[in-house]
Order: C-alpha cells, then structure tokens, then sequence
C-alpha cells in the first residue's frame, strides 16, 4: 500500500525472519550477554579465592597464582595480611559476589527489555502483515489456527532467545574459563573431566531431531484444537439452536485426547534426554571426585586445589548441560519460526507504482471477465460483459453459484483478476492500475451477513467514517436504514453494548445496522449484497423508499433474490451459472418471458393474477424519488411503520 511502511521481505529462511524480528532490540540482548559474561568470571573467581584461603591462609603453602594475581598479591602485603586480618577474606568474597550481583542484575534486565521489544515487534509486524493479507489467504487459513501461530508460536520463539540463545554466551565464557581455571589445576584431571563433555553434546544432538519433530505434529494439533474452540465459542447459539453440545464437546474431547497423548510423548522423549544428561552428569562427577582423591593423595594437588576443581567441574557440568538444552530447545523454536514464516512470507495485496485514483462517478465496466476460485472445480464467471451506468441503479439476479456476490469481490479487488481473465473498468482506468485503499474508501459495500464488532451500536455505524460521527448523522442514517425506531427501544440507545460478532442483535438488525454503516460513509459507490435478506417485505420496501433518497447521485448496486427488492432498478442483469443470462428494465425482462419472468410468477404465487402483480409498469426508477425523504413519524407512501 503507499502509504504504508515497506516491509516485504522475502524471508528465506528461519535465520533472516529472527533477524527481522530481533532488529531494534540487538544492542540490550548484546548488552545481556556481555553482563552474562561478567557474571561467569566473577564466579570463576570465587573458587581461586577458595584455594587461596585453604592453602594459603589457613595452611602455609606458597600461593599458586597467575603473575599478575600474585604481584597484586606482594603490593598488598602477601598472604600474611590475610592471617592477621581474615575479615579481608570475607570482604573480598562479598564483593566478589556483589560484583556477580549488579552483573546479574544487568543481564536479567536487558535480556527481558530485549525480549520484550522484540515480542512487541513481533506481535505488530504479524498482525499488519495479516490484516493486509489476501481475502483468499483468509478463507483458506482458520482463525483458530492464525491465533495460535500469533501466541504460542510466538511465546515459543520468546523463550528460545531469551532464556537459550542469549545464555548460548554466558555458556560458552563458562565452558572456556572453567576449562582453563581446571587445567592450571591438573591437565590429567581436566582430561578425565573433559571426556564427558563429546558425548553429553553428542545426545543432545539425537534428542534434537526426535523433539523437532514430536513438537512440530503436537503444535499443528495444538492448531486443530484452537480452532475447535475458536468456532464453538463463536457459534455457541448455532451450537445450541441445533443441539449440538454433545457432538462439539465429544469432538473438542478426542482432539484434545489426540494433543495430549501428543505431548506425553513429547514429554518422554523430554524424559528420556534429561535422565540421559543426569546420568552422564553424575558419572563424569563420580570420576572427578575419585580421580581427584587419588591425585590429593598422592599430594599432586593441594586440598585447596581438589576444593576448586570440584567447583569448577560442577560449573562445568551445567553449561554443558545447558548447551544441551539450547540444542533441544533450538528444534522447537525452529519449528515455530517456519510456522510463522509461513504468514509472513506470503505475500501482501500490493498496488502498482503510481497507482491511480480516478473519480468513481464513472461507468463501471466488466469486460469479457471470467474467474475460478482456487479450491473450486468450475468457473465462477464465463465470459461475463455488461456495464453499470454511473449514478444509475443496477440490479443483479440470480440463483445461488451464479457469480453475482464475485462481481463485487472482484470490484472491490479482493480477489486479483489475473491476465486473461478480462478486464473491469472504472471510466476508461483499469481497474488493476487503481489504488485499493482508495478504491475501497470509495465504495460502501453491504454483505448477507455483515459482521458486527463488541462495541456499542454507534462505534458499529461510525466505525469506517474517517470523521467522529455526531448524534444527529446517526439519528439520520439509522432512520434511513429503518433502525432508529429500535434503536430507541433499547434502554441504552445508540450506547447499546451489541456483544461479539453482533449477537445481541437479530439478523435483520444487524443487516440495517450495517446499512447504516455504509450510509454514513457516504461514498460515490454503494453494493447491497443480498442486505435485506433478513428482513420483511414491509420494511425492505420503507427501506428501499429512503435509499432511493439517500443515494444522491451515487451508483447503486442491488444483488437480490427478491424481484420486489430490484423491480424499480435502472437496470438489471440476470446471471445464470456464471453468465449474464438477461439484461433490462423490470418490464423489458417480464415481456421477455425468460428467466426473470419464471422468478417473477414463482414470488408472486406462480398465477395469472400473480403475474399481473408481478408484472406491472415500472413506475418512477430507484433514482426517481431523489428529492423524497422519509416521514419522521414512520409514515411514507401509505405505509405505517410497526414497532
């Protein structure tokens, strides 16, 4: 779109989608891991002071320390300093731990403002990447299934680089002092310590694929369930018109059966790996601790000495063990990222370069159209050519399949006409080279089954007007909608809480409201999409007179199956099967003795008399009765209103 921020990508692979994810939030996870880094010398150091107390203080062997630590140590006063005042010990190793402390401190700061921001862009770049998504994409994916990519996906991928990658550093510093602290301790020791250490990151790697996998099948049914739930939640007075509750809790029950057995088979894949690592663990212990008794018999080491290496071993033996979990965790947060670079590498409804944005007071043309759906076996539309006259009032006729409601998804671009399928114009611009959002601001469109957000009755009616709308343009277009009567029958009013998807509201209501939706948008071009379905023949006629009169010089287009509903139309086009079947004025089709008329004689009770009524002379057109506005008392043509 043009005036929204470029941010297609094509996502190739895993890695650049986490980096897209990750860019604003590098530096405090950089900064997390330099603070981890901190923290894993301070604790290397405490075990050094150890040896040096055990050894030094308290017994009377020469410090074994690194050049440096031991010219430190001769500026301080030696060893003796700290016989004679052994609360230094003490203070030392308090600010040791302190330092650790602050360090600690940093790294768990930064690495939760890190993955904080980096959710937040996550969650912001999925949701607008969605909500420009293709209605195609939208009616091959559930929402179900959108939602739980949205959040547990994303919660997966969370918890990867917060606690696994960013800890991947801190693992890694301890790996490496641990190592050289023990080797300046015993090279033999450090060997025996150290052979543990291919086979423990050895298992890690054949836990890898068997988790990936088990996640990956337990995330899609994870899915599958959201989805279930998503639909019952949603249509709960469908479930319970019809009386399904216990086929939909069975249902749900064997989903969510078939996801647990899931996860209890992740879970001892878990087990397995984790029993794996304890007992590799505590055999490499084992051989640390009898290798270093001998070694202090034999007095290689110092007792201070074998203290220490048993520290470090211990410190050794959980980053290694941690490398092991990042290894496994890696699977599942690979998993999430693929399932999440399916949405974002799809790709968006884009305009050309310069897309234009003609007037809409136009002749709108469809010329030679045809159009499939991809999960369809037939076309939708064969050869389709007719024309809408600008400011005119065009009906559509048909059964269900004939094509009408893909007319107006095709006008509207939600479904791209692709090279061959025709051409649908506005004026002489086509239709392809028009800006969509421009394109859809112009056009107010009312469906069969509109849908309503949990707001109140007045955020319903202003909720696409680009101005706030005031209590008078609501009273205005609620009454041309035949609403406003009802909607002060409510206590509340317009301030009337609808509930979720409108299901306070019956279907005629919900269908006038959405009228009204459309009418304070005031746009150069209006579809009625079968919209006064729901509704009786009494107020489909009141609402059709103050149409007549709020239209203006708008193009209207009415898809119906009533003919009373078109009758007084400008024009109208009967499809069949994809095709335009007939085309003319109401009398025009009825002389004709076609379709139109069969559809006439069927509503009107299929007799003589029948078709009389039917078929009379068109009287003034739907553009007729411009000047004409509905009666504040409810009254209009000899019509009453009834409450």
């Amino acid at each position: 779109m043009r005036n929204r921020e470029k941010t297609e990508k094509s996502f190739e692979n895993r890695l650049s989608l986490l980096q897209f994810f990750l860019q604003g939030s590098v530096c405090l996870f950089v900064s997390a891991m330099i603070a981890a880094s901190a923290v894993s010398f301070a604790d290397m150091l405490l075990p050094r002071i150890m040896t040096f107390t055990v050894d030094s203080v308290i017994g009377d062997l020469e410090p074994r320390l690194s050049p440096y630590f031991l010219g430190l140590l001769e500026r301080a006063g030696g060893a003796g300093i700290f016989r004679r005042q052994p609360y230094l010990i003490a203070l030392l190793v308090a600010a040791t731990a302190a330092a650790g402390a602050v360090c600690r401190y940093l790294f768990r700061y930064f690495n939760e403002a890190g993955a904080e921001r980096m959710v937040k862009r996550m969650r912001v770049s999925l949701y607008d990447h969605i909500v420009h998504l293709p209605y195609a994409w939208h009616g091959s994916n559930s929402t179900g299934d959108i939602l739980q990519r949205c959040t547990s996906d994303v919660e997966t991928i969370r918890e990867f680089v917060s606690e696994q990658l960013t800890s991947l550093v801190r693992v890694a510093v301890l790996i490496v002092l641990a190592v050289w602290f023990m080797a300046q301790i015993s090279l033999k020791m450090t060997a025996a310590a150290s052979v543990f250490i291919p086979v423990l990151v050895g298992y890690s790697v054949f836990f890898y694929s068997k988790t990936g996998s088990a996640f990956l099948k337990a995330d899609e049914e994870e899915s599958t369930l959201s989805a279930i739930a998503q639909e019952n939640l949603t249509g709960v007075r469908v479930v319970r018109a019809f009386g399904r509750e216990r086929y939909e809790r069975e249902r749900f029950e064997k989903q969510n059966e078939y996801y647990t057995g899931l996860w209890i088979r992740l879970i001892k894949i878990l087990s397995l790996n984790w029993m794996t690592g304890d007992l590799l663990t505590g055999l490499q212990y084992l051989l640390v601790m009898v290798t270093g008794s001998v070694f202090c018999v034999r007095r290689e080491i110092t007792p201070g000495e074998f203290i220490a290496f048993v520290s470090y071993n211990s410190m050794l033996t959980w980053p290694v063990r941690r490398l092991g979990r990042v290894i496994s965790e890696m699977s599942k947060a690979g998993i999430s990222l693929e399932r999440l670079r399916y949405i974002m590498a799809e790709g968006t409804e884009r305009d050309p370069e310069n897309a234009l944005e003609p007037p809409m007071d136009r002749d709108i043309t469809f010329r030679h159209v045809s159009f499939s759906y991809e999960d369809a076996s037939g076309e939708a539309l064969m050869d389709v050519s007719l024309t809408i006259p600008a400011h005119a009032t065009v009906g559509i006729l048909g059964g269900t399949g004939s094509g009408k409601s893909t007319l107006m998804y095709l006008l509207e671009k939600l479904y791209p006409l692709a090279p061959g399928q025709g051409q649908i114009l506005i004026g002489d611009t086509d239709l392809a080279d028009v800006s969509t959002p421009y394109l859809r601001s112009q056009i107010g469109m009312v469906l069969q089954e509109p849908y309503l957000f949990s707001g109140t009755i007045a955020d319903n009616i202003g909720i696409a007007s680009p101005e706030d709308v005031d209590e008078d343009e609501l009273q205005d277009v609620t009454m041309k909608a035949d609403l406003l009567n009802t909607v002060r029958r409510f206590p509340e009013g317009f301030a009337t809480k609808v509930g979720e998807r409108g299901v306070t509201l019956s279907g005629g209501q919900k269908q006038r409201t959405a009228i009204a939706q459309m009418l304070v948008r005031k746009t150069p071009v209006m579809i009625f999409d079968d919209s006064l379905s729901a509704v009786d023949a009494e107020t489909d006629d009141r609402i059709r007179r103050a149409l007549r009169a709020a239209s203006g010089e708008a193009t209207v287009i009415i898809i119906a199956h009533r003919v009373m509903t078109l009758m007084h139309a400008d024009r109208i086009f009967v499809l069949d099967r994809g095709r335009v079947a007939e085309e003319g004025t109401h009398e025009e089709l009825y002389r004709k003795g076609g379709i139109y008329r069969r559809i006439c004689d069927l509503q009107s009770g299929g007799g003589d008399e029948g078709a009389e009524e039917a078929g009379p002379t068109a009287g003034s057109s739907l553009k007729g009765k411009a000047g004409q506005r509905p009666d504040p008392a409810g009254k209009e043509g000899g019509h009453e209103e009834k409450v």
